[in-house]
């Protein structure tokens, strides 16, 4: 990330209106910034908008110490842990795959998008202090019921905070999202702490 640049700058985030049904990152700041007012019934009612304007408020809290902390980074540095958080987010609001719930009684067909499930993911990283979410991978074919899936998590950690203890209550609550929105059939949720950041202020969580 150069200088000047930030969580504001939403054309890293490489999406492309099709993403958000018909709307673009620019007008989500916008919509973002207006505290959602006028209420816009497209946007509110677009799961991929909603999924982006999620993670795009619980970025704004840390902005400006993100951006110190990736300014201060190696130049040896070949992507910054700002970028690849922002290229979470950007798969995120991306639908993907199909994943289905089994048949009920009736035969109604229900399923949930592989975006909505690492919107899922990612939102367990707010009950959880010291660990921010970047990319997440589903392996396994998800869209066949009961398929052992693999669950790949990326975070980055902020200094200070005892790693061990995070990494587990995030897979805790991890797991909790998962069984109660989906069927899907996780065997492992396996995450990687990718880096460690000096930031001053990083408590997000409940505790």
């Amino acid at each position: 990330m150069t200088d000047g640049q930030g969580p504001g700058d939403l054309h890293l985030l490489g999406l492309e209106p099709d993403d958000l049904d018909g709307h673009t990152l620019d007008e989500l700041t916008d919509y973002l910034e207006a505290g959602r007012q006028p209420r816009d019934p497209s946007i509110e009612g677009s799961a991929g908008c909603q999924l982006a304007l999620d993670a795009l408020q619980r970025l704004r809290g840390l902005g400006g110490q993100l951006i110190d902390a990736d300014a201060a980074a190696m130049p040896e540095v070949e992507e910054s842990w700002v970028d690849r958080i922002l290229d979470g987010i950007a798969l995120d609001a991306r639908a993907g795959r199909r994943i289905p719930f089994a048949a009920d009684a009736d035969g109604a067909d229900f399923a949930i998008t592989e975006g909505a499930v690492r919107g899922l993911v990612r939102s367990a990283e707010n009950a959880v202090d010291g660990l921010l979410v970047g990319s997440t991978h589903l392996r396994g074919d998800a869209s066949v019921v009961g398929s052992p899936i693999r669950l790949e998590v990326e975070a980055s950690a902020f200094y200070g905070a005892r790693i061990p203890d995070a990494v587990a209550r995030l897979r805790t609550e991890i797991a909790e999202r998962l069984r109660h929105h989906t069927e899907l059939n996780v065997v492992s949720i396996d995450i990687t702490v990718s880096d460690i950041q000096q930031i001053d202020t990083w408590a997000k969580g409940t505790r």
